[in-house]
């Protein structure tokens, strides 16, 4: 990945987020968000099309005698056609009138008659009232100055990065409601580095802005992989949110066609009903309540048990198990009271998953403060389907506290380090694989056999298992009693004698 920096200065996303943010004015980040992100698109689509134009009109070789204004030479080479007066140079050009809202609608609506798959994707929003001309117009120029200092051809790469960026500088700027579309950059990397999506179908169905996606792109290209050797499957039920995920996947070069959006979501309308996937990733919504549990009573999926219509945490498990290949295995974040609870038969279920499927690989217990939109602690479910095949721990599970890990990047948000993700990943690596030596380490990581598991009646919280650092375990409590007790005296002496000579000063005054 390209990173854009000016000199010494701060990275060119920073100074860009910097800027774009100052012409907010009086619109919502919600609001804010679509535009913003909208032009970015534009930008990138319009510089992918000018690329190829500067080839075909240049020409030489395999170009030799193609028209440049031919859509089937662009569709060739998986580029977007944009007509001319969607190009970027035209908006330009039309960034100080008065009017450029307008133009910047047309070029949207224009791109989508085009290009059939970005329909009913972009934001014609550009014409409102709310949003001054001329900040739209410093808007333009902003993003127009993306490419400087990058050859042309690197501009994509940059785009995709300041895209991604935008996402989470938004999510943050709109707090509870931002963590609705976007799972921390920090906590999608832990997931796709634990379970390494090399070649496959991955599926996520509450996919969001489609970072895992994104993520597991990444991931491929990084370990010299070959990205036509994955595939995604994903399915979001709000629809500005599944815009913003096929946008975020075609700025990336993604095939987001098996992306889909439907009003009823995953549960009432599941639009891959026959997928089996090869990894699922996913980050749903904690404690649903409303998630249509009473219509879904008898529904094919829940073969551990019928999840409590109050609570959709335990349906959301074996949708994911349903959809899983017989060697696939599942990355999932879930509110951390499952990992306990026993109300309504959540507790047979977690009981089932483990002493009858024997699909529970790994627990991971997050820190605090990682998500936008909620303080309800969470954690990682790791399930696999191919425990019985091979599997070299196939009869325990790994159990892996992180609460301690993870930094502060401002007072409300935690992130996890490369270093954080690098440590659990590798220990669930070593211990899944064999390949590496695997040790337990006390307040951190343990391989409990299932029997201790059912000793504990299928709780499945990490500290139970893996207990306290060894230096917490030569705590000395009478010890530490008895220094602070001589500590307590010793400042209540202090105070008394700072109080004595209070008073007798006083006296002193009034004589």
């Amino acid at each position: 990945m390209a990173k854009a920096k000016v000199s010494n200065e701060e990275p060119l996303e920073k100074q860009l987020w910097k800027a774009a943010d100052k012409l907010r004015k009086n619109i919502d980040a919600a609001e804010y968000k679509h535009i913003v992100q909208g032009l970015i698109f534009l930008k990138y689509i319009s510089d992918s099309f000018e690329e190829h134009f500067a080839k075909l009109q240049a020409g030489i070789g395999e170009y030799a005698g193609a028209d440049p204004e031919d859509k089937d030479e662009y569709k060739a080479e998986n580029v977007f056609f944009v007509p001319a007066e969607s190009r970027w140079s035209h908006l330009l050009a039309q960034a100080k009138q008065p009017d450029v809202g307008t133009h910047v609608d047309t070029a949207m609506d224009t791109i989508e008659k085009e290009n059939p798959s970005l329909k009913g994707v972009l934001p014609k929003v550009y014409a409102r009232q709310n949003l001054d001309p001329t900040s739209l117009g410093e808007l333009i120029d902003l993003i127009g100055n993306i490419a400087l200092g990058d050859a042309k051809s690197r501009s994509a790469d940059v785009l995709g990065h300041v895209f991604e960026y935008f996402l989470g500088e938004f999510a943050l700027a709109e707090g509870k409601q931002g963590g609705q579309f976007y799972t921390p950059r920090s906590i999608v990397e832990l997931l796709v580095n634990m379970l390494e999506p090399y070649k496959g179908r991955v599926f996520d169905p509450c996919c969001g802005s489609g970072g895992m996606f994104v993520q597991s792109e990444k991931f491929v290209e990084q370990h010299q992989g070959r990205i036509n050797d994955i595939s995604i499957y994903g399915q979001e039920s709000n629809q500005t949110t599944w815009r913003l995920a096929k946008m975020n996947l075609a700025i990336r070069g993604i095939d987001s066609s098996q992306v889909k959006w439907n009003n009823e979501g995953s549960f009432l309308n599941d639009a891959h009903k026959d997928l089996k996937a090869d990894y699922i990733i996913a980050n749903p919504p904690f404690n649903v309540s409303d998630w249509s549990g009473k219509q879904l009573r008898s529904d094919g999926r829940w073969q551990y048990g019928t999840p409590p219509t109050g609570n959709a945490n335990f349906a959301w498990l074996q949708h994911f198990i349903y959809h899983l290949s017989p060697t696939g295995i599942a990355g999932v974040v879930l509110a951390k009271g499952a990992l306990t609870s026993k109300t309504s038969g959540e507790g047979e279920i977690r009981k089932a998953l483990i002493a009858d499927g024997n699909l529970i690989d790994c627990i991971v217990n997050l820190p605090a403060k990682l998500f936008l939109n909620t303080q309800i602690p969470a954690g990682l479910w790791f399930m696999n389907r191919a425990r019985n095949n091979g599997h070299p721990r196939n009869k325990e599970i790994l159990f892996i506290d992180a609460r301690n890990l993870g930094h502060l990047i401002n007072r409300r948000t935690r992130e996890l380090s490369p270093e954080d993700i690098a440590q659990i990943a590798g220990t669930y690596h070593a211990w899944r694989t064999g390949e590496d030596e695997y040790q337990d380490i006390k307040g951190f990581c343990a391989s409990s056999p299932i029997e201790r598991v059912a000793e504990l009646d299928y709780v499945l919280t990490p500290g139970r298992y893996v207990g306290l650092p060894d230096e917490a375990d030569d705590f000395n409590f009478p010890e530490r009693f008895a220094a602070l007790k001589a500590e307590f005296e010793t400042q209540l002496l202090e105070e008394a004698a700072l109080n004595q000579a209070i008073a007798e000063s006083l006296a002193r005054v009034k004589l």
